[in-house]
């Protein structure tokens, strides 16, 4: 009977809250409406996003403070594991794509920016919960947090008068030209991402939402593993292209570079 009911449970709660989240229903919603928290729902699941990552983060630290020879991995799977492997790729992909010196120091920007996005993605997998980011503001906060930290970068790495004369390209006489195109360039640069990272995430969110209204039983299961996909694929593209955008606002550019 206690399995009967379990499973019971289980059904209830997976199958039927997909439906409920596509008709408008959301524990977020529901939570705020009880608590008379005036927020919107995607603000209050960004806070929920953190929330999780800051006492994931405490977990960590606190595995981490009871280790003897923190070379020695953990056995098995455990949380030490995987923020270590996780720490490791993004290292790398930050020593490929800015450079082998430069990469380190954007480490702790590059990691949090993708786990924020990541889990924000994620989240809208849960049945009854919306993803953050897939409403414009919050990706749109994202993209501009994005474009300030890397020309702020910039300017540190070069000077503001080295980095703004890097818009006016290598011909001081096509200069006219090129600085505004250049300036409008950059400029667009938190909408495309803002708009690439909500268009997708709303749509795989909708979709889902569709076909587990119209067949609720195995098939939303299918789009839940290329959800997954979306999910992770769209997290890594946004960091992906701020680690360009950093990489060019703080290269150095001098004749050796040229060659």
């Amino acid at each position: 009977m206690i399995l009967r009911g379990l499973f019971k449970g289980l059904f209830l709660f997976f199958l039927p809250s997909m439906a409920f989240a596509s008709g408008g229903f959301t524990w977020v919603n529901t939570l705020a409406h009880n608590f008379e928290l005036h927020l919107p729902e995607h603000v209050l699941t960004f806070i929920l996003v953190g929330v999780i990552l800051l006492i994931l983060g405490v977990l960590y630290r606190a595995k981490l403070n009871r280790v003897e020879n923190i070379v020695i991995p953990d056995d098995g799977i455990s949380i030490r594991n995987v923020f270590e492997a996780y720490g490791e790729f993004i290292m790398g992909q930050c020593r490929a794509v800015i450079g082998e010196k430069l990469g380190p120091k954007y480490f702790n920007y590059i990691s949090t920016i993708f786990l924020v996005i990541l889990t924000s993605n994620l989240i809208g997998l849960i049945p009854g919960f919306m993803p953050p980011t897939g409403h414009l503001s919050t990706t749109l906060a994202l993209g501009l947090f994005s474009f300030i930290y890397y020309n702020i970068k910039g300017c540190k790495e070069m000077g503001v008068v080295n980095y703004l004369k890097h818009f006016a390209g290598p011909l001081w006489y096509m200069a006219i030209l090129i600085f505004p195109i250049e300036i409008l360039s950059n400029c667009i640069r938190p909408m495309s991402l803002a708009l690439r990272l909500k268009g997708n995430m709303d749509a795989d969110h909708r979709v889902l939402a569709i076909f587990s209204d119209l067949v609720p039983v195995g098939v939303p299961i299918v789009f839940l593993g290329l959800g997954l996909l979306v999910c992770i694929v769209q997290a890594y593209v946004f960091t992906v292209l701020s680690m360009v955008y950093i990489s060019l606002a703080t290269a150095h550019h001098d004749h050796d570079d040229h060659h």
